[in-house]
């Protein structure tokens, strides 16, 4: 196996045994990922890698944007997903515009609004991760009292 291969496979199972909220997190990484490529893209000076490197990652990270839309539960989730909906069908928009264009404002816009999404997503898994541990660790005390 080559390091492209190993590199799939180790992507693969670690989607695969992700939490929903450890995936949420690869999924903002994603498209934060491949919007930087699209970025990457205007400094080349052949029209076609131009054009390619900015439309291919471009609608990449909205497949990925449009993936956390749907999978929002608009019933259970209440004004938060509403307002994701609106963010992420607001991010699309500003996308579509940029790779239409070729302009670089709405890839930057986006990764601006993503990051912010992303880090507050980060933060909220790791407080759970660091509440759950010292619930454990408090009843460990307990059940050996």
């Amino acid at each position: 196996m080559n390091r492209h291969q190993l590199w799939n496979s180790y992507r693969q199972i670690s989607a695969q045994t992700a939490s929903p909220g450890q995936l949420v997190l690869m999924l903002y990484d994603g498209a934060l990922r491949f919007l930087e490529k699209s970025l990457g893209g205007f400094g080349m000076e052949d029209p076609i890698e131009f054009n390619q490197t900015i439309s291919n990652n471009v609608i990449r990270a909205q497949a990925i944007i449009g993936e956390l839309n749907s999978t929002l539960n608009m019933q259970q989730g209440g004004q938060l997903a509403y307002t994701l909906r609106r963010l992420y069908v607001y991010m699309d928009d500003r996308l579509m515009e940029s790779n239409l264009r070729k302009s670089p404002e709405g890839i930057r816009d986006t990764i601006r609004r993503l990051t912010i999404l992303r880090d507050a997503w980060q933060e909220m898994l790791h407080q759970r991760t660091t509440e759950s541990a010292r619930e454990t660790e408090t009843e460990s005390l307990f059940a050996c009292g």
